[in-house]
C-alpha cells in the first residue's frame, strides 16, 4: 500500500548564536545550521524517502528567529496515514530538546504551496541597547540578543524622520551586501513599515519584582530600542544595513537627509563604513501568509486520502 505524500508548513524558532545560520551546511563543518538539526529530527520520523525542509527566510550566524517558516514533504512508510499536525509537532520537538530550536506549529498545505514564494510579508525586529560603556554591563539575559552601543542614547525623532525615507518601493542597491552581488538579482524592494520605538529589556519586561526593577534602574543607565521592518522580502543584509544607518542618525553621526541620499545613490560602495549593525540584535519576528490561501490549502488537504 502506497502512503500519500503530504506537504506541511512548519513554524519554528531558534536562538541563533550557536548555529552557522538557518541554512544547512556540510555535516563535516564544526558549526552546523538550524536546517541540519531540523532534518535530523525529520529522519527520526522514519519516512519512506528523506524529507528536506525548504526554508522561507534565510538568517545568518548569530541572527535569531521568533518565528521562521519552512515546508516539508513527508511520505510515511508501509501505507501509514499522514501525521496529524499536533503529533508531527511533538515528534519533531522530541529530538530537538537539547537544541535552542523549537517547532511552534504545523499545518497541512497543498503540494503547490511554497514556504518562500507563497509568503506575503516578513517582519524583522532589531534590538539596540544604549547607556553602557562595555558589553559586560549588559544583563546576562541580554548578551547576544541586542547591539550594545556606546555613543549615548538615541535621537528618536531624527530616526523616525530618517525611517520615513525607507518606506515604499525603492532601488536598495546601496543597502545590499557586496558578498551577494548577483547581476540578475533585482535590488528593488518594498518596505511597508519601518517603526522605531523605545522598548523594554528582558529583565524589566519579565520581572514583576519591584525591588529588582528599582535596583536594575539605579545600577545602570541602560535603555532599549526596537527597529521593526516589514516588507514582502529583503535583500541579503538589507535589514542590518538599514538598522545601522538609522542608529547612526540616532547618534547624530548622520542626518535624516543622508538616508534619502543613500537611496538615490544606488551604489553599495556609498554605504558608510563601519555602520552596518552586527547580527546579534536581529530577530526574524514573523512570516505571514494569506489566510485565504491557507484555508484553500486546508480544504484541499482534507480531500487527500487518509
Amino acid at each position: 500500500m502506497i502512503s500519500p505524500r503530504v506537504r506541511y508548513l512548519i513554524f519554528f524558532q531558534y536562538f541563533g548564536t550557536k548555529y552557522s545560520g538557518v541554512m544547512e551546511v556540510s555535516s563535516d563543518q564544526p558549526v552546523l545550521g538550524v536546517q541540519n538539526y531540523l532534518e535530523k529530527a525529520a529522519d527520526t520520523l522514519k519516512p519512506s524517502a528523506r524529507s528536506k525542509f525548504v526554508i522561507s527566510s534565510r538568517t545568518d550566524s548569530r541572527v535569531h528567529a521568533l518565528c521562521n517558516a519552512a515546508h516539508i514533504d513527508i511520505e510515511r512508510s508501509n501505507g501509514q496515514p499522514p501525521f496529524a499536525e499536533r503529533i508531527l509537532v511533538e515528534a519533531l520537538n522530541r529530538p530537538l530538546k537539547r537544541e535552542a530550536i523549537r517547532i511552534l506549529g504545523a499545518r497541512r498545505v497543498p503540494s503547490s504551496f511554497h514556504a518562500r514564494f507563497s509568503a506575503r510579508s516578513r517582519t524583522y525586529v532589531y534590538r539596540v541597547a544604549t547607556g553602557c560603556s562595555c558589553p559586560f554591563e549588559l544583563p546576562v539575559f541580554e548578551r547576544n540578543l541586542c547591539w550594545a552601543t556606546y555613543r549615548g542614547h538615541l535621537n528618536l525623532p531624527a530616526m523616525q524622520e530618517a525611517a520615513a525615507f525607507l518606506l515604499g518601493t525603492h532601488d536598495f542597491s546601496t543597502f545590499r551586501s557586496a558578498s551577494s552581488e548577483i547581476p540578475e538579482r533585482r535590488p528593488v524592494r518594498t518596505v511597508a513599515r519601518a517603526e522605531i520605538r523605545p522598548a523594554s529589556g528582558f529583565l524589566s519586561h519579565h520581572s514583576k519584582n519591584k525591588s529588582v526593577l528599582r535596583l536594575f534602574s539605579l545600577a545602570s543607565e541602560l535603555r532599549f530600542w526596537e527597529l521593526e521592518f516589514t516588507g514582502p522580502s529583503f535583500l541579503y543584509k538589507q535589514v542590518r544595513r538599514m538598522a545601522g544607518v538609522l542608529v547612526a542618525v540616532g547618534q547624530n553621526r548622520l542626518q535624516p537627509r543622508h538616508v534619502e541620499e543613500l537611496l538615490q545613490t544606488r551604489d553599495l560602495m556609498a554605504y558608510p563604513q563601519n555602520t552596518i549593525a552586527p547580527p546579534d540584535g536581529l530577530f526574524l519576528k514573523e512570516v505571514e501568509y494569506c489566510e485565504a490561501d491557507l484555508e484553500t490549502a486546508t480544504t484541499e488537504a482534507k480531500r487527500q486520502p487518509l
